[in-house]
């Protein structure tokens, strides 16, 4: 392959010029005026029997009208079959002994301002709002004028029907949503404009000198991008409080062969794609690691 030879004056010459060339398209971008997008850190605790489960994660985002306030309660779902209480005579099933508590709603059919509203009327002291089914766990932050003096956040599709399956069933919730962290979205436009016009300049420069194979992925990146499948994966699986009656409370059935324990009226379990069951607070850190059914080596990346 021959290379066009470059000496030291043409060298310096175009990267004088590309450097002045970067400096101008940078000065020339229009300047962004988004607002910053605030999360949400939610606390999750759930009691089933003796036993507590709690899980902590920075898992939703602040409307852009949400007061950047901390707040915690019982979560309550709308009455009735319809999840959106986008009806004015909504109600909610608040337990009387709840003092402080938050609605959970899904996304869809009336305005964010409207849900809002209907449930600070009925005395929520935040709301949570549940991303559309197939997005996952993607959220975005709400536009809701007129609810300045209400919290509320938005969450995604999987963990809100996960919260709602098991407040169906008779679990109570409860959550403390405090503030996250700050993104900046004109910042992160100047930062991702500046690798960009800095990665095309070494390019550039480096066509002139030589020729090189395309560097294939990270293993690094890989693995994180599995992991990430991984935790989605375990998000999707049911999980069920095993009641009296149920024949996996017979003495004769298996116990949970991670810890062992036989189950337990009010445990909390978790069914993978194979039918194999076990304990919630015992499969998840596994398959974390594994990936795989203890039992049968099914691997839940797998249809």
């Amino acid at each position: 392959m021959n290379l066009l030879r470059i000496t030291p004056s043409i060298h310096r010459s175009l990267s004088s010029g590309l450097l002045r060339l970067n400096i101008f398209l940078l000065l020339s971008l229009p300047v962004s005026k988004g607002k910053a997008i605030w999360t949400a850190h939610l606390n999750i605790t759930f009691q089933v029997g003796t036993r507590i489960i709690s899980e902590l994660g920075e898992s939703g985002v602040f409307g852009n009208h949400s007061p950047l306030e901390r707040v915690s309660g019982v979560v309550v779902l709308p009455e009735g079959w319809n999840q959106n209480a986008c009806n004015p005579m909504t109600n909610f099933s608040r337990p009387e002994w709840a003092d402080s508590w938050l609605a959970l709603i899904e996304r869809g059919g009336c305005t964010f301002t409207h849900k809002i509203n209907v449930a600070a009327e009925k005395g929520a002291n935040g709301v949570i709002i549940y991303n559309y089914p197939g997005t996952g766990n993607k959220v975005f932050p709400m536009s809701h004028q007129g609810t300045e003096k209400t919290v509320a956040v938005m969450i995604g599709n999987l963990k809100g029907m996960e919260l709602l399956h098991l407040i169906q069933k008779g679990v109570y919730v409860t959550i403390i949503i405090e503030v996250g962290r700050m993104h900046m979205p004109w910042l992160s436009h100047y930062v991702m404009s500046l690798f960009t016009f800095l990665a095309a300049t070494v390019a550039y420069l480096f066509l002139f000198c030589a020729w090189r194979p395309r560097v294939p992925s990270s293993p690094t990146r890989r693995r994180r991008h599995i992991k990430a499948d991984v935790r989605r994966a375990i998000g999707q699986l049911p999980l069920r409080v095993l009641k009296d009656g149920d024949k996996e409370l017979d003495p004769e059935e298996d116990s949970c062969v991670v810890c062992f324990d036989i189950y337990k009226p009010q445990d909390v379990v978790r069914t993978l794609t194979c039918k194999h069951f076990f304990h919630k607070a015992c499969i998840d850190p596994w398959l974390l690691a594994h990936r795989t059914c203890p039992m049968c080596k099914c691997d839940i990346l797998k249809p």
